[in-house]
């Protein structure tokens, strides 16, 4: 299946907007490919305000965040990579999201073998119709 990441942060930028509310976002600054000025980095981390009257060009993708947003007076484009991204939340009381980190494999179906059979388990459900 597809990551579930994007799908959840699109949920709940919505969510804190319609409940009148400031949607961030807590990033991880060391992630290859995010591009965000390093002036405003702390400790390997950034909070980033994606209000809509913060921000222009807002694109959630399921690949990564890009919007511009002014710095200092001075306008930037960001870039921020989904694996990045560790939190969304309302900044006025905290509530939101953070996220794990992302495995390849998400099966919730059991891949340790049977300690007698050395066999893989396979699931015990059946249909019933």
């Amino acid at each position: 299946m597809t990551p579930n990441r994007p799908y959840l942060l699109r949920a709940l930028y919505e969510w804190i907007l319609d409940n009148a509310m400031t949607p961030q976002l807590l990033v991880d600054t060391s992630v290859a490919g995010i591009v965000v000025p390093v002036n405003y980095i702390e400790k390997g981390r950034m909070i980033l305000n994606i209000q809509p009257d913060a921000v222009r060009d807002l694109v959630l993708g399921n690949e990564q965040i890009t919007f511009s947003a002014r710095f200092g007076g001075k306008s930037f484009q960001l870039i921020v990579p989904l694996n990045s991204v560790l939190a969304v939340y309302a900044r006025e009381n905290g509530k939101g999201l953070i996220f794990e980190a992302e495995e390849k494999n998400t099966s919730i179906l059991p891949e340790k073998p049977n300690e007698k059979t050395g066999k893989l388990l396979k699931p015990h459900l059946k249909v019933i119709k």
